[in-house]
């Protein structure tokens, strides 16, 4: 399983790097796992709503030259579907069982995600109806995927 992870906007913070490098060590024995960068727009704080769009849209075209055709795509998004740990474990394993082998998780920037970027999602997902820093939704979904791997396999770590 080829996993990757593209996330709009450069991660800064030290302790959030050694969360993301700790589980990028523990999938490495179940899958490969990359994540990609993509610069996010400089927006000022009082937009448009058209001026929101257009900075979605950029980064959008930013995300999408990341996706191939045929990878299967989720979506981060406030208003995805919530699974629990066991229903996120499935689909994975859904994923492999049914030889869809390329999986990209895509997490956009502070304004959310473009029209672009939904349309080409196989499934929206969200961890929470709480808004998270999308930095910080790095390691909280690599943590997931790990917890994935080791619900799947019958290993102990779920609890």
């Amino acid at each position: 399983m080829k996993i990757t992870i593209v996330s709009v906007g450069k991660l800064k913070e030290k302790y959030l790097k050694q969360g993301i490098q700790e589980y990028l060590k523990r999938l490495s024995a179940y899958a490969k796992v990359d994540i990609v960068e993509v610069a996010d727009e400089k927006a000022p704080e009082n937009l448009s709503e058209a001026e929101m769009e257009e900075v979605k849209r950029k980064e959008g075209e930013r995300i999408l030259s990341h996706v191939g055709d045929d990878t299967y795509v989720f979506t981060l998004e406030i208003n995805g579907k919530m699974l629990s740990s066991e229903e996120f474990a499935k689909k994975l394993d859904d994923l492999a069982t049914y030889g869809k082998s390329k999986i990209v998780f895509i997490i956009g920037g502070s304004l959310g995600i473009s029209k672009e970027v939904q349309s080409r999602s196989d499934m929206a997902i969200s961890f929470s109806k709480m808004t998270f820093p999308h930095q910080v939704m790095r390691l909280i979904l690599l943590e997931q995927v790990y917890r994935g791997y080791r619900i799947n396999r019958g290993e102990p770590y779920h609890k």
